[in-house]
């Protein structure tokens, strides 16, 4: 009986101070900077479908790669944000290099040319769901 009780006394501890972290992100928005990549080797690594988390990554998703700095900030995996300047919304299923910060990385599938069409802007993104 006393184990069931700790046991659910952490539960409810644990609840507490996670929920209230990741509901205080939605709706707030931060000045980026968002480049694009692809699945491709020459971006990634040897298997260039499968991100940090091991989603497999498909052409046509809105997806997007977040900055490790980020994580601290409460964004997660599945944290659905909108971005400034592109329409519908992207969730967060891969991690940068932890070399970046304040960073975005959208994934554009294997379309390497809108990717170098996209380039390197300064976008707000905005959360919708953490």
């Amino acid at each position: 009986m006393r184990n069931a009780v700790l046991a659910l006394f952490l539960a409810v501890m644990t609840i507490s101070w996670v929920a209230p972290a990741t509901a205080a992100i939605q709706g707030k928005s931060y000045k980026v900077t968002a480049t694009a990549y692809n699945s491709v080797r020459a971006q990634t690594n040897s298997n260039p479908s499968i991100a940090a988390w091991g989603d497999r990554l498909k052409p046509g998703m809105k997806a997007i790669a977040i900055s490790r700095d980020f994580l601290g900030r409460g964004f997660k995996r599945g944290t659905i944000v909108k971005i400034s300047g592109l329409p519908g919304e992207y969730v967060v299923l891969d991690k940068m290099n932890k070399r970046w910060s304040n960073k975005i990385d959208i994934y554009m599938g294997q379309d390497i040319k809108a990717a170098r069409n996209w380039g390197r802007r300064n976008v707000t993104i905005t959360v919708v769901k953490s």
